[in-house]
């Protein structure tokens, strides 16, 4: 079954960066679609970016311009590089990818979507 584990979180200062990094793994896939995403506590989790397979982006307009996204096919990762953090980014964030799995016994292809279990970031003021 493919997972997908996050990294890269932490505590960092107003105007400091981080970078998140999620890495899928599990037999032989591609990934679809990618993004990111967070939940505060108390909030209702809320998109921060999306990759297509094409390389297209989706920024939320809370962090357009300080965070990018980034995807390796190859290493069957997807990053968030986040700059200039602000106290209103702290919140678990979590990565999501929609999977295309083949099936090793009969060559035959399943899609379905995977979670990460997210990543704490805590950014001080």
């Amino acid at each position: 079954q493919v997972q997908l584990v996050e990294s890269g979180g932490g505590s960092v200062q107003a105007g400091g960066s981080l970078r998140l990094s999620c890495v899928a793994s599990g037999g032989i896939f591609n990934i679809k679609d990618a993004g990111w995403y967070r939940q505060a506590p108390g909030k209702q989790r809320e998109l921060v970016a999306t990759i297509t397979t094409g390389g297209a982006t989706n920024i939320a307009d809370s962090v357009k311009g300080r965070f990018t996204i980034f995807r390796d096919d190859s290493e069957k990762t997807i990053d968030l590089q986040m700059n200039d953090l602000k106290g209103d980014d702290t919140a678990v964030y979590t990565c999501h990818a929609e999977i295309v799995w083949m099936d090793i016994r009969n060559s035959r292809t399943r899609e379905f979507e995977r979670w990460g279990q997210g990543t704490q970031v805590t950014v001080s003021s």
